[in-house]
């Protein structure tokens, strides 16, 4: 209850609505119930066992109960379609309005949640809590939260009137709705963990297809389909295995309810024709207590959808409020404040880090960059080059020390705030299905026409993307396949010019190109970086040689720091690198 009691917080906004349907739903239900009751009236009319009452009218003739009888029927009819689908439609409107909420909450909380969550989380498993979990919480809005209700309402309802006409056969005929109601309870325990396991299976599902798709060239240039297959094939089979064992249960469950029914209409017939027999009770009666047995029949045997239900929606309900639940580990104070355009000073002071507590990526890491300066981060893999980026631009927090632009922690000012000054440009670039546009303008969607083709220009974009049939409105495919590497490179330069940042990181963005497309990338870098504090991951010689500052970087820790004259003076760590390894790309950069 207590999940259910969370997900109820999301109808707040629609009680009005929710209150509406049902009274709908009461109308309807009380009508439907007084059919039977009126069907029994004029049975009894027309056999001349009754009375020629008529609800609170005394008439003169069977024949006028008869007319009355059928002339309510149908009124009542029509009053309780009315109600029906007014209490469907508010519902569903309800239903969807309270998932409209809860998915947005749901995809804002994931945009929201810090690069931590993302390292330890799969997108199928995060795809299918905001699809196929959603789309379970709505169908307990729009039937299973009412439903519950009208069920109660009739078994109650349907109850008092069977007491009140014949005590002994009701007791005799209602004691077997007992054992159907402990059935669907006991049935809701013990499907419940079955449909977590299922929708627990399709998030893994989803990641595996999603992976595949993403990786669609290497599946084919490792000639992986096969293997892909069988693996795909085993979760699914666990998946069908897992709904065949919840479909046998229901298949029991729901024609051994059917039967405890059909004791009670055995009884009535046994018991109730010897009543008939000695004038206790008329035939209308009788058949009332059929009709209302019948009646009963189906909310109880719903109780059992219901439970399902209730069940599937607690699974999805605990793990779309996981999701909701969790905590970023990059939070903005309540005190944050806004970050102006800053002159571009950056300071690490004594900075250490480590992911997840697996080991320090930095330790105690200090330095200084001055505003405007270019600044080459070099070091083997694993050094922490990737990490200084990310901390900077605070995708990550550090474990101690602080991080200052312009003298003010990054802590202590808003995401956005720092966000528009620090801009990251990585090697894998990633472009949206959207136009080349809407790409560029992507950190800045009201951006003009005209400040769009003045970067793409800088970028030495524009006269490519003149040549285009669409031009700047051609669509640009999923992940930008549609684009080489080098066009979306320049792009992604295009993108960072447009938002105009005082601090910029980028990543190796010259590499597995052509050289006449590598000519391109360094002219539009020279433009991306002028006026700008710089920090480049690189192992190019020409970026490495002007750069202001070289940070040499190893197992975490900053081992030296200088100038590239300055640092081969020293003869220490970066001359050993430079001489066995970037000299290599030497002739490559001077072509």
């Amino acid at each position: 209850m207590k999940i259910i009691t969370r997900l109820l917080a999301f109808v707040r906004g629609y009680w009005f609505l929710l209150a509406f349907a049902f009274a709908s739903l009461v109308v309807a239900t009380l009508l439907g119930i007084a059919i039977p009751n009126l069907l029994g009236d004029g049975i009894d009319a027309a056999l001349g066992s009754g009375t020629h009452a008529f609800l609170f009218f005394q008439l003169d003739s069977a024949q006028s109960v008869l007319w009355w009888v059928a002339g309510a029927i149908i009124i009542a009819s029509i009053i309780r379609g009315i109600s029906g689908y007014l209490q469907r439609y508010l519902n569903e409107l309800v239903a969807q309005k309270t998932t409209y909420m809860m998915r947005n909450a749901l995809y804002e909380r994931i945009q929201r949640l810090s690069f931590a969550f993302h390292d330890k989380s799969q997108t199928g498993q995060l795809m299918s809590r905001a699809t196929v979990d959603i789309e379970a919480v709505r169908m307990f809005f729009a039937m299973g939260l009412l439903g519950l209700l009208q069920t109660i309402i009739m078994v109650i309802s349907i109850a008092a009137l069977l007491l009140v006409m014949d005590w002994r056969l009701a007791l005799m005929t209602l004691v077997f709705v007992l054992p159907v109601i402990w059935l669907a309870i006991n049935f809701g325990r013990t499907i419940r963990p079955i449909w977590l396991k299922v929708q627990a299976i399709m998030g893994v599902m989803g990641t595996t297809l999603e992976e595949n798709l993403a990786g669609i060239s290497v599946v084919k240039a490792f000639s992986h389909e096969k293997e892909d297959n069988r693996k795909f094939g085993e979760q699914a089979m666990v998946l069908a295995d897992e709904q065949v064992h919840a479909a046998k249960l229901m298949g029991i469950n729901a024609p051994t309810m059917a039967f405890l029914f059909t004791v009670p209409t055995a009884v009535i017939l046994w018991y109730g024709g010897h009543q008939v027999a000695d004038g206790v009770i008329t035939i209308g009666q009788i058949t009332q207590f059929i009709l209302y047995i019948g009646m009963l029949v189906m909310p109880v045997r719903r109780l059992g959808m219901l439970v399902n239900l209730y069940s599937r929606t607690i699974s999805a309900g605990q793990r779309i409020l996981e999701i909701l639940d969790t905590k970023s580990e990059v939070t903005e104070k309540p005190s944050a404040i806004e970050l102006g355009r800053v002159k571009g000073r950056v300071s690490f002071k004594d900075v250490s880090f480590s992911y997840n507590n697996m080991g320090a990526a930095l330790k105690n890491v200090s330095f200084e960059v001055q505003p405007g300066q270019l600044v080459a981060l070099i070091g083997r893999s694993g050094s922490g080059k990737s990490t200084i980026a990310n901390l900077l631009a605070r995708f990550y927090d550090v474990t101690s020390g602080k991080i200052l632009v312009d003298g003010v922690d990054i802590r202590d000012v808003t995401l956005a705030s720092l966000r528009k000054n620090v801009a990251t440009a990585q090697q894998d670039v990633f472009l949206f299905s959207a136009t080349i546009k809407e790409n560029i303008a992507y950190g800045a969607v009201d951006a003009s026409m005209i400040e769009i083709e003045k970067v793409a220009k800088a970028a030495n974009l524009h006269d490519f993307i003149t040549t285009l049939p669409e031009k700047y409105d051609t669509w640009v495919g999923e992940r930008g396949d549609t684009l080489s590497g080098g066009e979306k490179q320049r792009l992604s330069i295009a993108r960072t010019l447009l938002v105009n940042p005082s601090i910029l990181i980028l990543d190796d963005s010259t590499a597995s190109v052509d050289a006449s497309t590598e000519r391109l990338i360094r002219q539009a870098l020279d433009k991306l970086i002028k006026g700008r504090t710089t920090f480049i991951i690189t192992h190019r010689l020409p970026i490495i040689q002007n750069a202001d500052v070289i940070l040499m970087l190893q197992d975490g820790e900053l081992v030296e720091k200088g100038t590239h004259k300055e640092l081969m003076a020293q003869g220490g760590v970066y001359k050993e690198i430079y001489e066995s390894q970037l000299m290599l790309n030497k002739d490559e950069d001077e072509e």
